[in-house]
């Protein structure tokens, strides 16, 4: 019998140094507590190619390793159309990130491409659905809090999904 694919989630942001890859570490170890590493894999990529090579942002790193996760060996990549075809999901920390995926990847499937925040149920219809890049606020914290929340719904979205990959382990 064959061996399932994984299901993939690809975190996406302007470059890879921050946003995204906070969200692909905080992503992983939840996947891990849940005992889904053998199904989900996370990966992270950027739409500009400034920071290609570059490590993640000193200031992302010590806000990760603030809860506990690492994020060694990391480097900035840029989206490619491969990329963005083998993923199940994609997901953008804003609507830049959204408008920047389509114009590397233009003529695709977007039906898999999301911001995070559109995960999280919320009857604020004023609910911002964005994750300010603290690169420009200098407001990692917030950072952190909005992507712990939109992973923790991304996580419950796809444990409630119906994706035969994960039926009968959640």
């Amino acid at each position: 019998m064959k061996e399932p694919t994984k299901l993939t989630v690809l975190f996406v942001c302007h470059g890879n140094i921050c946003r995204s890859p906070m969200a692909e570490f905080v992503f992983r170890r939840m996947v891990n507590r849940a005992g889904l590493s053998d199904i989900i894999e996370t990966s992270s990529a950027a739409v500009s190619a400034e920071e290609v090579g570059n490590p993640v942002y000193p200031l992302a790193k010590r806000m990760l390793a603030t809860h506990g996760i690492g994020c060694r060996d990391k480097v900035a990549v840029r989206l490619t159309r491969e990329m963005y075809d083998e993923s199940d999901y994609v997901v953008v920390m804003d609507n830049g990130n959204m408008d920047g995926v389509k114009r590397l990847i233009p003529h695709a499937d977007y039906s898999k491409l999301s911001r995070l925040l559109d995960f999280v149920v919320t009857d604020d219809d004023g609910f911002e659905r964005n994750i300010a890049d603290p690169w420009y606020t200098r407001n990692f914290e917030k950072a952190w809090e909005d992507i712990d929340k939109g992973c923790r719904a991304l996580l419950d979205y796809l444990q409630h999904a119906g994706d035969e990959r994960l039926a009968g382990r959640c």
